[in-house]
């Protein structure tokens, strides 16, 4: 009779040294229990092969050169949405109108863009009265359009720079108002909005698209803008002008200026977004100074 031959030790997972296993990655060769592996075209890899597969991957950008992101939710723009609906909730609420909330709300007296106010130093307000609103009629009608253009151009430009657009936009709304409106009271999303909509027109433009609808639509807003009273003209073409400049840096500039890697039109990009924001804060500033 044979002695009988020890057994060879059992294989265990290499993340975890207390699993014995009799799998392995078919890439690495390495044992693995069941958590740690990955269905693939052929065999199964290790949840490390699936990373490094991942990290080494070339990233999908959109035209802008953003890296596109895995979900199409715009994020950014429910969230601006979700902002605005909260701040008209404070002033409904102190004001007890739903309907028209400029009269006995703190916060809108507090915020709503008064260029002598931010001359004497209350500079929050070029950027809260954004987010303020004459109103259930004029929130609801900036919303749907934010609605509507916000996610397309989210998706295009990338959260980040869709983010500083908007603000960009809207703070060339406020600035315009500082430096040509000086006696009046402004509120409301619509000079963001107007940026959105030359971002959008850029947009469709860099994707050779017809830009037509959205020209048309420009056109109507700023007619009606001319002809009814109570509507900030400047502070919707400040606005649509913000916008517009923004955006053509971001979609256009790195091809102009001839950018060899996405690294650098990414950069590009961000340059031409910084140096959009300095213009519209040199203009709030010039405006200040004149009223000073």
């Amino acid at each position: 009779m044979n002695p009988q031959q020890p057994s060879p030790p059992a294989q265990v997972c290499v993340r975890h040294t207390d699993r014995p296993t009799g799998l392995s990655c078919t890439r690495c060769g390495r044992p693995a229990c069941p958590e740690c592996l990955r269905p693939a075209s052929v065999g199964q890899h290790c949840v490390d092969c699936v990373r490094a597969d991942q990290s080494s991957a070339r990233k999908v950008r959109t035209a802008s050169g953003s890296v596109a992101t895995r979900t199409a939710t715009p994020f950014v723009t429910y969230a601006l949405i979700a902002l605005n609906l909260v701040v008209y909730a404070i002033t409904a609420a102190q004001s007890r109108s739903l309907m028209a909330n400029e009269q006995g709300s703190s916060l809108f007296i507090d915020w709503v863009m008064y260029p002598p106010a931010v001359a004497a130093g209350e500079w929050f307000r070029v950027l809260g009265s954004g987010f303020l609103h004459y109103g259930l009629i004029h929130l609801l009608l900036n919303m749907f359009a934010l609605y509507i253009v916000g996610r397309d151009i989210e998706l295009v430009l990338g959260r980040a720079r869709y983010l500083a657009v908007y603000l960009i936009s809207l703070l060339g709304g406020s600035a315009a108002v500082m430096l040509l409106a000086q006696d009046t009271l402004t509120a409301g999303a619509s000079g963001a909005v107007y940026g959105l909509f030359g971002a959008i027109t850029v947009i469709l433009v860099r994707l050779r698209q017809n830009p037509n609808s959205m020209l048309i639509l420009i056109g109507i807003n700023v007619f009606i803008s001319f002809s009814l009273p109570g509507i900030s003209l400047w502070g919707h073409l400040g606005g649509l002008a913000a916008g517009t400049l923004a955006t053509l840096g971001v979609m256009f500039l790195p091809g102009w200026l001839r950018a060899r890697t996405p690294e650098q039109a990414r950069t590009i990009g961000v340059i031409a977004l910084v140096v959009s924001a300095l213009i519209v804060l040199a203009v709030i500033g010039v405006a200040v100074a004149s009223l000073r």
